[in-house]
Order: C-alpha cells, then sequence, then structure tokens
C-alpha cells in the first residue's frame, strides 16, 4: 500500500493542486487535520478534499475552531482573525463537513496510525524530547504520522534508545522503516510551511517497501498571496507563506 499524506493544508488552494498533480503512484490518501484556516480558499480546498477518493481524514484544531467545536480564544489574534473570517465564508454545507471530521488518533493498518497534534492529545505540539518520548509511549503502531506543528519532522526508537532522524530537509527526503524500531514523523505542512522552506511538503508512505518520503514541491504563491489581501485577511499571512514562517 502506498499513501499520500497531507496535512495542515490551511486553505491554500494552489499549494493542495500543487501536491496532487505532482504525487503520483499512491493508493489512498491520509489528510492530518486543519484544512481551514489562514488561507483565503476555505471552499475550494474543502470541495477539492470532498472530491477525491480513498482517504481517511482527521480534524485539525483550526477546523474545531472553525466550525464553533471549541472557542476561538486559544489562537494568537492572526489566526483568530483569519479563523473567524473563514466562519462566516464557508458554505453551510461545507462547515457541516469540515464539523464531521473524526478525530485522531487513527490506525490505519497494522504499520501505520495517524493524529493531528499527537497520539496523547489532537492539539498538544511535539517539539521536545519529552513530548516525543509521551507521543511513543501513547503510539499504536510503529509508525505514526501526525502535523500540527507544520515542520517536517522524524524520530525514530530503536535498539539504541530515542533518536532524531534528519531532520527532513531538500526535495526528496527518504528514510528505511526499519522492523524493530518505531517512527514519529511529521511530513510537514501542505499550505503553511514553517521550516524556513516556503514550497508545499508532503509525504509518500510505501508500507510494501517499507520506506518514507517527505517531498517539497513549488506552487503559485504569488496568487495564493493575492488571494489573501483581496480576501482583507491580515497581510502579514501573505507575506509569511514567502518565507515559510
Amino acid at each position: 500500500m502506498r499513501y499520500l499524506v497531507l496535512s495542515d493544508i490551511h486553505a491554500n488552494l494552489e499549494a493542495l493542486e500543487a501536491v496532487l498533480a505532482e504525487a503520483r503512484g499512491y493508493d489512498q490518501t491520509l489528510v492530518l487535520g486543519d484544512v481551514i484556516g489562514y488561507g483565503a480558499d476555505p471552499n475550494a480546498v474543502v470541495d477539492r478534499l470532498r472530491a477525491l477518493t480513498g482517504v481517511t481524514f482527521i480534524r485539525g484544531n483550526h477546523d474545531k475552531v472553525g466550525t464553533g467545536l471549541d472557542p476561538v480564544g486559544g489562537f494568537n489574534h492572526l489566526a483568530r482573525h483569519a479563523i473567524q473570517w473563514t466562519a462566516t465564508t464557508l458554505t453551510p454545507d461545507n462547515h457541516a463537513w469540515v464539523a464531521a471530521l473524526g478525530r485522531g488518533p487513527v490506525e490505519i493498518d497494522d504499520l501505520v496510525e495517524i493524529c493531528h497534534g499527537s497520539p496523547f492529545d489532537e492539539d498538544a505540539y511535539i517539539f521536545d524530547e519529552l513530548d516525543v518520548r509521551h507521543a511513543f509511549t501513547a503510539a499504536t503502531r510503529p509508525l505514526c504520522l501526525f502535523g500540527h506543528t507544520h515542520v517536517p519532522a522524524v524520530f525514530c526508537i530503536g535498539p539504541s534508545g530515542l533518536q532524531p532522524v534528519g531532520p527532513p530537509r531538500g526535495t526528496h527526503f527518504q528514510i528505511t522503516l526499519e522492523h524493530g524500531s518505531r517512527y514519529l514523523v511529521n511530513c510537514g505542512a501542505v499550505g503553511q510551511p514553517r521550516d524556513a522552506d516556503p514550497r508545499a511538503a508532503y509525504g509518500i508512505v510505501d508500507t510494501d517497501a517499507r520506506l518514507l518520503t517527505v517531498l517539497r514541491v513549488e506552487y503559485d504563491m504569488p496568487l495564493a498571496q493575492a488571494k489573501i489581501l483581496a480576501a482583507g485577511l491580515p497581510e502579514v499571512l501573505a507575506h509569511r507563506l514567502a518565507i515559510g514562517r
């Protein structure tokens, strides 16, 4: 089985379309949450995702806040402005679809599980060693895919203990999933990268070959930026796309 891994699209239609145009040879798609928020195309992104087949979706924190399932109080002023605009922009049908997205973690097969933030809390960030160890304790599969931080990362725990792998950088980063080891992997953000590489990030997991690949692709960023400005969203949301922060 080959999975296409998408996370943190954040209403960036141009980034999503670039990834879908480039990705090849996958059987199913895994979407790890935050399909809305920040970007100017929440309805177009949701429509595009709803048209795909063979997809497992889970929700992210922006999906919950944007549909009223969680309060907006925990967001900073930029995220709050964007998600409040998103909530008023979503069509009723798309609002209901996003609100109905399931929570993670979700076990996909004997090798793979997915979550948005972490396997112990869908809204928790995985940043430091304590977070990583907690996540490995909670994970139930050899490979746990997560998002939320917008930063590609690979952690491995095996016979020699816990160790970071990578970090994933460049256009094409690949690791072999060794038998007897467990992995915690963030393939990066499609629509809001924050690792100083502004290109859209996504992953491919080949369970038969036990290979995981993190890839980057250019997209029409000027168009995505222009849409943000035209929508009256904060100007900084357009500028940050160019620096990947």
